[in-house]
């Protein structure tokens, strides 16, 4: 099995399953003097972690980091870091049953049609339990990130839940908004209807897909190459590789394809290209908007084991660690656009 990796220069390799010993990161190509923040990594492993609230699995992990190499004195050293993180609430014997009778709509079976030898225990690799080698990963990133451009920020929200959507006037404020003090990330004043939703969910085995919407602001023009590796395509195989992800928007999306040229391009600084113009960010807010579909474990194919009846509200922090690792590649990558003397 190859295709573990992602990023240029700044380069991560994941490794580990659902109900393995543990699962971990190796993070190549992260420069020397970077100032390392544990508690970073904690905090936004936290926002991932299963069992956090009602609306999520009942899983209990308490997914502590440990930092094998790369860090001395809290602060890089430019060697490959390796971060691992246990597995301690695995019940495996909860998914004997889909061990000849695959989850439909899950990866389960298409890896057993892969690889034919596969761990079925949780989903293994395939599980949504590797999202925290991304989550591990992307706060690295932004630690990077920050010190190379310090005012980028980078804020994740679930703009729908199953039948729920939030207004134009709630997507107007998010920003001011304390995402993490909504059970569901769902910034409205219906965030304990939709809770009631999951929760009977969670009971009756059923599930619901949504969106995680992105912002990002003050980033720098000019991150992005022109043909292959344009930021928008990079972002949206960040967004894409995440299990459960269905489509991805970018500013305007699908909806440009509606819209008359001379309305569409009236004017150059327009949200309706999300930040983004020729592959290469304009410095203004870039928006981004990634469909989830509904959780396949449900009771039909999934009689046992332990599930999440919406994967939004976790999916939240991972979409916003890609995002991290996509914009850290492109600093890096931006200081070779142009010969500039250094020694």
């Amino acid at each position: 099995m190859s295709a573990n990796s992602f990023g240029t220069l700044f380069k991560v390799i994941t490794f580990g399953e659902s109900h393995g010993k543990a699962l971990g990161v190796v993070i190549d190509g992260c420069p020397a003097g970077v100032k390392f923040d544990f508690d970073l990594i904690k905090a936004n492993l936290d926002r991932r972690r299963p069992g956090q609230s009602s609306v999520t699995t009942s899983r209990q992990e308490a997914d502590i980091p440990v930092v094998m190499s790369g860090v001395f004195e809290n602060k890089t050293l430019g060697t490959p870091i390796c971060i691992v993180v246990e597995n301690t609430d695995q019940k495996s014997a909860d998914y004997q049953e889909i061990k000849n009778s695959p989850r439909i709509g899950h990866a389960d079976d298409m890896w057993k049609e892969k690889f034919d030898h596969v761990d079925y225990r949780g989903g293994g690799r395939s599980s949504g339990r590797e999202t925290l080698c991304r989550v591990v990963a992307g706060s690295v990133a932004q630690m990077v990130a920050q010190q190379l451009s310090a005012k980028i920020q980078v804020k994740g929200f679930a703009s729908e839940i199953g039948p729920y959507k939030l207004t134009p006037a709630e997507l107007a404020t998010v920003w001011k908004q304390n995402i993490d003090s909504y059970p569901t990330r769902f910034p409205s004043l219906k965030n304990n209807e939709i809770v009631t939703m999951l929760e009977q969910a969670k009971i009756e085995g059923e599930s619901f897909g949504g969106v995680v919407e992105l912002r990002v602001k003050n980033v720098p023009a000019g991150l992005g190459q022109p043909v292959f590796h344009k930021i928008k395509a990079d972002l949206a195989q960040a967004m894409l590789s995440i299990g459960a992800a269905t489509a991805i928007e970018i500013g305007e999306g699908f909806s440009a394809s509606e819209i008359a040229g001379q309305e569409f391009h009236k004017e150059s600084h327009s949200a309706k290209y999300g930040g983004i113009r020729g592959g290469i960010t304009t410095g203004e807010e870039i928006i981004i908007r990634v469909a989830f579909k509904p959780t396949s474990s449900i009771k039909d194919t999934a009689k046992k084991g332990r599930h999440d009846p919406c994967i939004i509200p976790r999916a939240v922090p991972v979409v916003e660690s890609m995002a991290w690792l996509v914009l850290t590649d492109h600093l890096l990558w931006t200081r070779l656009d142009k010969i500039e003397s250094r020694f």
